[in-house]
């Protein structure tokens, strides 16, 4: 099993590495995040494959991702032909160096997200699915429906003319400031659990997938750089002040 982890490392890094040459060569972020959502699917795809067993529980945590990557890989790219950049990327892509490095984290944070799954596919034992793995699979349906809900009131929110210049406060954000995060790290946290069923020893340190979700969301490329750019944007109306004081950050109750 660590040779074909290994494997699926390197396998992530150099994907990503071709591409970074592609992007740096035209000057562009447009299919970062697409490259990101593909090579999750293809790398649980070979996983899959390379053990041959494609039990039921495998078969349904690969189904599980697929869908989240093609759904969210598919909305990520539409956005950005729409909005015709990435903020994130504003000092990068014309830096080939830095832009290495983004692509570089990029595949680094693909293997760790994946980490449970990749080890639930490449395990040759198998159990009878028990209450583990529904809880998981409900989990991740949970954030799934809490995802693509979001992500669809925001574009449906900025596709209004009336709205322009406006923040969103409606629907699910009306409950939480970053639902669309939240619904990530729910579904990561479901098939984690989802594929503990079979995990045993040192494969428990797989837990650091949803941990890992949850903290770059939380403090570094995630919710930190979206927040100061709303508070340099409407940090003085009123009504944005009055949303961030009733409105959780993430979890849509105070902690």
């Amino acid at each position: 099993m660590l040779q074909d982890l290994s494997l699926s490392l390197v396998l992530s890094l150099v994907i990503q590495w071709i591409l970074w040459a592609v992007a740096a060569l035209i000057r562009t972020e447009k299919f970062y995040d697409l490259a990101g959502s593909g090579t999750f699917i293809l790398l649980s795809h070979l996983s899959l494959r390379w053990t041959g067993t494609k039990y039921l529980r495998q078969q349904v945590q690969t189904g599980l991702i697929t869908v989240w990557g093609v759904r969210l890989g598919t909305f990520l790219f539409l956005r950005i032909l729409r909005d015709g950049h990435d903020r994130r990327f504003n000092k990068v892509r014309d830096n080939p160096g830095m832009f290495f490095v983004y692509w570089t984290l990029q595949g680094i944070w693909i293997f760790v997200t994946l980490l449970p799954s990749l080890m639930l596919n490449l395990e040759r034992r198998n159990k009878p699915l028990g209450l583990t793995d529904y809880l998981g699979w409900t989990l991740w349906a949970v954030g799934f429906l809490i995802q693509a809900v979001a992500d669809q009131q925001k574009w449906s929110f900025k596709a209004d003319p009336d709205n322009a210049g406006k923040f969103i406060q409606s629907g699910l954000w009306a409950y939480s400031r970053h639902p669309n995060y939240l619904g990530e790290i729910l579904q990561w946290s479901g098939l984690f659990i989802s594929a503990s069923s079979v995990l045993s020893g040192y494969q428990y340190l797989s837990v650091i997938s949803p941990m890992f979700v949850w903290f770059l969301l939380n403090y570094v490329n995630g919710i930190p750089i979206l927040e100061r750019q709303a508070m340099k944007r409407w940090g003085e109306d009123p009504a944005y002040k009055s949303y961030i004081q009733r409105t959780p950050v993430l979890w849509p109750f105070k902690l």
